[in-house]
């Protein structure tokens, strides 16, 4: 879960069209211009798992809306998310982050602990106090990644086993950068290491730590985007 910014496009124009046509006519918020719309906000990845190969996405409220048309519709409102995050979140976490408005990564720390089949653990740790919002999207990080039933358990398996690859593949492009023998090496490696630290790529709040807990990845950190 990172922080992504809300882009004013035409597909958004379209999508918020849409909505304001729905509100009116008390139709479906769930239109082809929505869906699309926002899988492309979200750069086809579910908002809280970071999650690119679900096999289903849903249209997510972050406020849950209980009928209030105002919040049903509200294009700021609607976030993509795989069903299996959806679902465990439902309104049982409330409230938590916005990530397109506050730095969900510079709020908690994501951490993978240990190896495969020798405690393996995924961490979320709260760097602010006090902090409601912070708390819940914890509570809610903790039990999508592990699940909370049999059911979603097993799902949880499948996203922590993409992590894990994902993370390997950019650990060996860190390691190869660091062994890089001449600059046309690095920046080419760098390259891969940036599209690794995009708000596109899968699980980058994971990666972007890696690099941060690391004092000798320093270098690595200007791969990072800056805040806008």
């Amino acid at each position: 879960m990172i922080r992504i910014k809300r882009k004013d496009t035409a597909q958004t124009q379209l999508a918020i069209k849409d909505l304001e046509e729905a509100s009116q006519r008390g139709n479906s918020y769930n239109t082809e211009n929505v869906n699309r719309a926002l899988k492309a906000v979200f750069y086809g990845k579910c908002y809280i798992c970071e999650n690119k190969h679900a096999t289903s996405y849903q249209i997510e409220h972050l406020i849950p809306h209980h009928g209030n048309a105002r919040l049903k519709y509200d294009w700021n409102k609607l976030f993509w998310a795989c069903a299996h995050c959806n679902n465990i979140k439902s309104d049982k976490y409330e409230p938590i982050l916005d990530c397109t408005k506050r730095s969900v990564e510079q709020l908690i720390a994501f951490r993978k602990k240990g190896y495969f089949g020798a405690e393996e653990k995924l961490e979320f740790t709260p760097l602010v106090s006090d902090d409601e919002e912070v708390e819940q999207t914890v509570s809610l990080l903790e039990d999508v990644y592990y699940g909370t039933t049999p059911q979603k358990k097993i799902e949880a398996q499948i996203i922590r086993k993409n992590l894990r690859k994902n993370l390997s593949k950019f650990k060996e492009y860190v390691r190869e950068y660091q062994e890089a023998e001449d600059a046309v090496e690095k920046d080419d490696i760098g390259e891969l290491l940036k599209r690794e630290l995009n708000n596109s790529s899968e699980f980058t709040a994971f990666k972007r730590w890696l690099i941060w807990d690391n004092e000798m990845f320093s270098e690595i950190e200007k791969y990072i985007p800056k805040k806008d």
